[in-house]
């Protein structure tokens, strides 16, 4: 049995100033109660208008997670792993990891960066690091639609990213008026963040407009769902995030992710101490570029 999703919570996240400086705007799309968003822990829209080539970023620590990062605009990360826009990258920070986002030239991005828990079981996997450039993502063309793929199964087409936890990411551009409706299971959390113009959703045709959030409601079923997407005559642009719930509490500290506190104290140590490889030095069988 299929049943049609309804949006439950709308919200709208304000901008801020980031921690990169001047020409840095923030948006926390995610920043709250982990009980509610799991399997998602943050997700930031970061969008950096960069006069001078002096080096913002730099290289930094993560454990416990993974990072998935879509670079909507510009340029970002260093010599192995440079991302352009409409690329994807998901890093398994797992056990421990370096990672370097370096901006040193005048530029323009836009940047919207997940943090997806690890199942408990995975916590401290081997890290790894998956790239899919923009020119290799799945696309389904529908009328009026273009679905971009970077990760699951969405309106019948599949990432080759491998997960841990089931995910969907999936990036929708609709023309003024255009319909759509896809399917993902019932027990996925989801949530649509829209990028451009407005899209009415759900069986009830709820309205969401630029830079906001939509959460839809849940069961926790082996069933299929229905996510019903109408645009408005303004056409709209908004990725798609669904992703199992683990159900397992964590605690969050700093740039890590564990199971207690003592995981937070272990890691900073191993930090300290250089026990942390960057991410570019993993075995070449941890790289992966689809």
């Amino acid at each position: 049995m299929t049943t049609s999703r309804k949006l439950v919570t709308i919200q709208t996240p304000a901008p801020h100033q980031g921690f990169l400086g001047k020409g840095h705007t923030a948006r926390a799309v995610i920043d709250g109660n982990f009980i509610q968003s799991d399997p998602f822990v943050i997700l930031m829209d970061d969008m950096l208008d960069k006069k001078d080539g002096e080096p913002a970023g730099g290289p930094h620590p993560h454990a416990g997670f993974e990072t998935v990062s879509l670079l909507l605009e510009g340029e970002i990360g260093d010599t192995a792993h440079k991302m352009k826009g409409g690329d994807f990258q998901m890093m398994t920070a797992g056990s421990g990891v370096i990672h370097t986002e370096t901006i040193d030239t005048e530029t323009q991005l836009r940047l919207l960066q997940l943090w997806l828990i690890l199942p408990k079981k995975d916590r401290w996997t081997t890290p790894r690091v998956q790239d899919l450039p923009a020119a290799h993502v799945p696309v389904a063309i529908e009328e009026g639609v273009l679905l971009k793929v970077y990760s699951g199964t969405l309106a019948g087409v599949t990432s080759p990213v491998k997960n841990y936890v089931p995910l969907v990411v999936g990036d929708i551009h609709m023309q003024p008026n255009a319909r759509t409706v896809q399917h993902i299971p019932a027990a996925y959390n989801a949530f649509i963040y829209v990028l451009e113009g407005s899209v009415k959703v759900g069986a009830d045709g709820k309205t969401l407009h630029k830079n906001q959030v939509g959460w839809f409601d849940r069961e926790d079923t082996d069933s299929d769902s229905e996510l019903i997407f109408e645009a408005t005559e303004q056409g709209a642009r908004f990725v798609l995030y669904a992703g199992m719930p683990q159900g397992d509490p964590i605690v969050s500290h700093g740039p890590f992710i564990g199971d207690t506190q003592d995981d937070i104290r272990r890691l900073y140590n191993e930090y300290w101490r250089g026990k942390m490889e960057h991410i570019s030095e993993v075995e070449e069988s941890q790289r992966m570029m689809w």
